[in-house]
């Protein structure tokens, strides 16, 4: 749960291919995420996109589409809990970048998810 205050809001940069032991590695950071109760979390797929080894990877669909293409996961969490999810974020990331700021959460709508019933919108 996010309240207004000080924040940290992290951006991991992969390559969609990038895997790990279980997954495609932006899936595994994501399932991680939820795991952890962080409090929202959100996947970037851009246009297109270049890297560290300065090739350039176009959007494309189907059989032109590049699987290398970059990807972008954020989340924004106290600075507490990230202090406590960096370390494994920074072991599971071993091509790609990690970059936090400091932000402030100005306002947060809340919900309770254990009190939506199925189907329904949590409020």
């Amino acid at each position: 749960m996010l309240l207004p205050g000080p924040a940290k809001k992290v951006c991991i940069y992969l390559n969609e291919d990038t895997i790990s032991d279980k997954d495609y590695l932006s899936r595994e950071i994501l399932a991680i995420l939820y795991h952890m109760k962080v409090a929202g979390a959100t996947v970037l797929r851009p246009a297109a996109g270049f890297g560290s080894h300065h090739h350039l990877h176009p959007s494309g669909s189907g059989i032109d589409s590049d699987p290398h293409m970059p990807v972008r996961i954020d989340f924004v969490e106290s600075p507490e809990r990230v202090s406590a999810i960096l370390p494994l974020l920074e072991r599971l990331v071993v091509d790609g970048l990690i970059e936090m700021h400091d932000t402030t959460i100005v306002k947060s709508v809340m919900t309770d998810i254990s009190q939506a019933k199925p189907g329904e919108p949590a409020r």
